[in-house]
């Protein structure tokens, strides 16, 4: 990016994660940058941005001493960035859908996440701001909210004393202009009764279950310092399938973790194969600096972790294929949100599958007479398949 400033480019600013938690390093080795901007200054980006305009100048920079990585309890909780912020904030993903950020940070300690060092421990924003910037968005014209955090199960807990989620659920589905929600990103043990229920019985909310497990055997949970063990995960998904039959369920795993057996993986594949999961992605470990996994013994080798992934995607590969086959016949409503370049496909999605994350629906435009569909929900029926993709008409 810095090649850009030889050419028309004046300064290059850098912002995000990595600033947070590396600020005074990257001061130092990379000269090339003008403005280094953190996490919790967010709030004052333009101001920052205009002082070094008006320099019009370099800013001078020195040399810092490296620090020594923060622990977890010395990151304090990241500012929440003003509510009018939130209100006039740019959404960048299109006239469809927008996400709808409910709290910040997180407090899980997984052994092997660096988040907490980064973005501090978990902080809910006030249910009247979210409730008021969802009223806006559906004003906009966006027809899908997506609700996410860290750990969107914690919502409420450090305000309220208790997980707030189905209560924010319901009431954001009360806003008329709304026809989507979803919720990503919770935590196995944060799903209580009441959020299944409002899942269940809300024709709104996406019959969408995002949980990130990482594992299944209990020795490696441990170790990860997840707050589930094997059989409460079998029992929750057995709960949720009970609840709501048509549920899609997506999780999240990783692979080689440390002290990861051959016993422990054969585990993890064989509750893949019995679970089915809908949608899963599988990571392999990789060491994040400064948090308590990097420095346990055992650490698995590079090419065993890649086999043991393959294995996983292979597995759920065939699975998602037998899914998806499943689906053929039926009938679904898509929101239709684009069309492809040869202009034989309309493309969209179900109400069962997150933007840039899950598969899209090709709708066969010539049994379309509209050329102006996209923005609109239709029915379709699903006549074939195409990897994790469906065919329709």
């Amino acid at each position: 990016m810095a090649e850009y400033k030889t050419r028309k480019c004046k300064y290059l600013i850098v912002m995000g994660c990595l600033v947070q938690r590396y600020y005074e390093e990257l001061i130092k080795v990379l000269p090339e940058v003008d403005l280094f901007i953190k996490i919790e200054e967010y709030d004052k980006l333009w101001e920052k941005i205009k002082t070094l305009i008006e320099q019009k100048v370099l800013p001078i920079k020195r040399a810092i001493k490296t620090s020594k990585t923060k622990g977890i309890l010395d990151i304090p909780q990241m500012p929440m960035l003003l509510q009018e912020q939130f209100l006039n904030r740019t959404i960048t993903t299109g006239k469809n859908y927008a996400y709808l950020k409910i709290g910040e940070g997180c407090s899980n300690k997984c052994t092997y996440c660096a988040i907490p060092y980064i973005r501090g421990p978990f902080a809910s924003r006030k249910k009247e701001d979210i409730l008021e910037e969802a009223k806006k968005l559906a004003k906009q014209g966006f027809k899908e909210i997506i609700i996410i955090a860290q750990d969107t199960t914690k919502y409420g807990v450090d305000l309220y004393g208790e997980s707030k989620l189905a209560e924010l659920l319901h009431e954001i589905s009360k806003i008329k202009e709304i026809k989507w929600i979803r919720f990503l990103y919770a935590y196995p043990e944060g799903i209580t009764d009441e959020l299944i229920e409002e899942v269940a019985t809300n024709t709104k909310i996406a019959k969408y279950f995002d949980i990130p497990i990482q594992h299944i055997t209990n020795t490696i949970l441990k170790k990860m310092n997840r707050r589930t063990s094997k059989k409460q995960i079998q029992e929750l998904i057995q709960k949720i399938r009970n609840k709501i039959p048509e549920v899609t369920l997506r999780t999240s795993l990783i692979v080689g973790f440390p002290g990861e057996t051959k016993e422990n993986f054969k585990e993890l594949l064989e509750f893949v194969e019995q679970t089915k999961f809908d949608k899963l992605g599988t990571f392999m470990y990789s060491k994040e600096d400064g948090t308590p996994a990097a420095k346990l013994p055992e650490q698995i080798h590079g090419n065993t972790k890649k086999a043991r992934y393959n294995q996983i995607m292979k597995l759920q590969q065939e699975i998602s294929r037998k899914n998806l086959t499943n689906k053929i016949g039926k009938e679904y409503e898509v929101l239709v949100e684009d069309i492809s370049f040869d202009g034989k496909y309309y493309i969209g999605r179900t109400m069962q599958d997150v933007p840039e994350m899950d598969g899209l629906v090709y709708i066969k435009a010539k049994d379309l007479q509209s050329k102006n569909l996209c923005g609109n929900f239709i029915k379709c029926k699903v006549i074939d398949i195409n990897n994790y993709d469906l065919i329709a008409k």
